[in-house]
């Protein structure tokens, strides 16, 4: 078999392998954006049409991560359903359509806007009719509901694209909803996984039953149901202090969610402590990006918590132990991986900073932030690269 037809035959390896070398380009662009400004240069034309920032914006939160999702859904729903994987057309089909969102937007400053964003906007219910027509087989609640999560982000999308057809002044909100759709993904997947991946690691290691991950129902319910709704609150333009509300209670609800998931015991372990980071991510942007209404912090800072810590450390924790997972390889992150997580969480506390402060450091701290996001998944893409392309560990497929 080739590595191309071996690519395209499972969706993890085509879809994760997508997203981070669109993680790697995405971010070469901005950042070289960034250079030239910073330089004292300017840069007056480029193919799309949006702002530099708004493209950047846009890309991460429904190109990046959309690919993400993709890779993740088809691949889990069939385990989740007993249903039969995704054929190899279908992923081939999918695939195209998400390149040609991306490439609709990168040349949107030469083709129509009604075009561009057909074409951006064909993906995800693409991917949620494939979704539901394998849960009618075994269509749990639980499982449903991502299925509204994903309308979510399609909405949000949607709401950047009226502002872009001239229709509506949405693009903001477009892209906040985008995000908090994403974080409440991460909320409900990262509650699932990470107690108990962690709770099956440490009960291998003989860890005593008194000290594994404990998970309590209600407090789970509460938090997912409160980040649900800072969302539909940005939909249904409620005042602004109630999605802040919202989210300072729910980030705070987070955050002790992952205190009970035994996170000082998994430390020596890369691919479990990049879980919970993420998740403590998720929770501290939402606290910071709630009492931003307040005016206590940046937004700006927030936002990039949540987008870089929490959305890009989960996805790329997650994408690494599946890919090394369904290749038959250990569930050892190797040290470049490792590297990776690492890179990742300390770019975001860069943009963090950045955002928080002014003057001289900004231009600086915004480079060095994305540089390290780029060197984190040339790390993942170059180490994976024989999981994404090659045969199974020992030879087989």
């Amino acid at each position: 078999m080739t590595d191309l037809k071996r690519v395209l035959t499972e969706p993890y390896r085509i879809f994760f392998l997508a997203a981070g070398l669109y993680a790697i380009f995405a971010l070469l662009v901005w950042e070289l954006w960034l250079g030239i400004h910073f330089a004292g240069g300017m840069v007056s034309a480029m193919p799309f049409a949006a702002a530099p920032h708004l493209w950047h914006a846009h890309e991460m939160i429904f190109g990046y991560a959309s690919a993400a999702l993709g890779g993740f859904f088809l691949t889990a729903v069939p385990n989740w359903t007993d249903s039969k994987e995704a054929a190899r057309a279908f992923v081939a089909l999918a695939a195209g359509i998400w390149i040609a969102g991306r490439l609709a937007i990168w040349f949107s400053g030469a083709l129509p806007p009604a075009l561009v964003a057909a074409l951006d906007l064909a993906f995800l219910p693409l991917l949620g009719a494939k979704i539901a027509l394998m849960l009618v087989k075994r269509p749990k609640p639980q499982n449903v509901a991502f299925l509204g999560f994903l309308a979510l982000i399609w909405a949000g999308n949607l709401m950047v694209h009226l502002e872009w057809l001239g229709v509506a002044d949405t693009l903001d909100t477009g892209l906040r909803v985008g995000l908090f759709a994403l974080c409440l993904m991460i909320a409900v997947l990262g509650g699932r996984v990470t107690p108990g991946f962690t709770r099956n690691a440490l009960k291998r290691a003989g860890h005593p039953e008194a000290t594994l991950p404990r998970t309590s129902k209600p407090l789970d319910l509460a938090t997912t149901a409160l980040i649900a709704l800072v969302p539909l609150a940005l939909l249904m333009q409620v005042p602004p202090l109630v999605p802040a509300v919202l989210a300072v209670t729910s980030g705070t609800m987070q955050i002790v969610r992952v205190a009970f998931w035994g996170p000082l015991l998994i430390w020596r372990q890369p691919i479990l402590w990049a879980l919970h980071l993420g998740m403590v991510m998720l929770g501290a942007g939402l606290l910071f990006w709630g009492l931003s209404a307040f005016g206590l912090g940046s937004e700006v800072a927030a936002l990039h918590l949540l987008g870089i810590g929490a959305v890009g450390g989960m996805t790329l924790a997650v994408m690494s132990r599946a890919v090394l997972g369904h290749t038959g390889r250990a569930l050892v992150a190797p040290g470049m991986v490792a590297l990776s997580y690492g890179l990742v969480a300390l770019a975001a506390g860069l943009r963090w900073l950045a955002s928080s402060l002014s003057g001289d450091l900004y231009f600086p701290l915004m480079l060095m932030t994305g540089a390290l996001w780029i060197a984190a998944f040339t790390l993942y893409v170059v180490c994976l690269w024989p999981a994404f392309t090659g045969p199974r560990a020992g030879g087989a497929g």
